[in-house]
């Protein structure tokens, strides 16, 4: 039997039955979405209450491939030490939050981090007026304030106990509450993913004016989706999902133009991955286009990038690794074939 034949047929065998999640996001028409509604760029409503962002629009891509609309989605917003227990809840089906993928919270809390959709690393953000800071180890002896529930306490910890530095934590709810904090002088810094801090700093007045972020990262913070273990299907469909928008954007197809490169592209290899790749994913119930699909409902990972955290937000994030690998970046997909 050809190898390719063997694997479709165990595919058939042992994806025959969806997993409870799949099952249960296609029962109830819509995909429920925990998100971190405190953090510009990444999920927050507008003036008209629409939900926008980065790990937004992550999520409709995911109900475009699996319910062929975007819009099926619903949005939970919730902190740092929420997220997990309501994930392991059942009470949402997708987090979409800034959440860091570690050993110990994929072995042991139960869940899956199926890839990776944003690098990132942590440091610090300080008053804009203390010009002695101006790196890690110039924080000796402050207070700074850190997000319970968050990795951002342990890095710190190991950070400054390698450099032998003394320091105050001080545990907030969330590093909004920390950039409060330092702006009232409770505490002298604040510390999180770099987007994290650039986003609380654009949505401050002044905010630019007010606070610095300390050049360099004293971590990795690979920021990456999350659901349960139970329902392989489920994980499947998430991880490739976002491979189809980093594909997407390595092969230039936008938003604006994928519904004609499905009609006139004579690349093969596009071809297939616009309009057939859905046929190696029939156990998942997807589509032969549902790739097609999803770039048309919310484009690739570039415009998803710039429209909420680059050179078209508020924010103009520098893409930095996530930067497709061609151009120095770590983003890459494997084959869709």
């Amino acid at each position: 039997m050809a190898f390719a034949a063997l694997v479709c047929g165990m595919l058939g065998e042992t994806s025959a039955q969806a997993g409870d999640i799949l099952q249960r996001v296609r029962a109830n028409g819509t995909i429920r979405c925990g998100v971190n509604n405190q953090v510009a760029g990444f999920a927050r409503q507008d003036a008209s209450g629409r939900w926008q962002g980065f790990g937004v629009d992550f999520c409709r891509a995911v109900a475009a491939a699996v319910l062929g609309d975007p819009e099926k989605t619903s949005f939970t917003p919730m902190s740092a030490p929420t997220r997990f227990p309501t994930l392991l809840s059942g009470s949402i089906d997708l987090l979409a939050h800034t959440a860091t993928w570690t050993l110990s919270r994929e072995a042991g809390v139960g869940i899956d981090f199926p890839a990776i959709y944003f690098y990132d690393g942590q440091t610090f953000a300080v008053p804009a007026d203390n010009k002695k800071v101006q790196r890690p180890e110039d924080l000796a002896g402050m207070t700074i304030c850190v997000v319970k529930g968050t990795t951002h306490l342990a890095n710190m910890l190991h950070f400054f106990k390698k450099r032998n530095i003394a320091y105050t934590p001080l545990v907030v709810d969330s590093a909004g509450a920390g950039m409060r904090a330092v702006a009232e002088g409770r505490c002298q810094a604040c510390t999180s993913e770099r987007s994290v801090l650039a986003a609380l700093r654009e949505i401050n007045l002044n905010g630019k004016e007010k606070f610095a972020i300390l050049p360099g990262a004293i971590s990795k913070e690979p920021l990456a989706p999350a659901v349960l273990r139970k329902d392989v299907e489920w994980i499947t469909i998430i991880r490739w999902v976002l491979f189809a928008i980093i594909e997407a954007e390595e092969r230039g197809v936008t938003s604006v133009n994928v519904r004609s490169l499905q009609k006139e592209t004579t690349d093969p290899d596009l071809q297939w991955f616009l309009n057939s790749c859905g046929e190696g994913a029939k156990a998942l119930g997807l589509k032969p286009d549902w790739a097609a699909n999803v770039i048309a409902a919310v484009g690739n990972y570039g415009e998803i990038y710039e429209h909420n955290l680059g050179s078209d937000s508020a924010l103009k994030l520098d893409r930095g690794l996530n930067r497709l690998w061609k151009d120095g970046g770590l983003l890459y997909a494997p084959s869709f074939q």
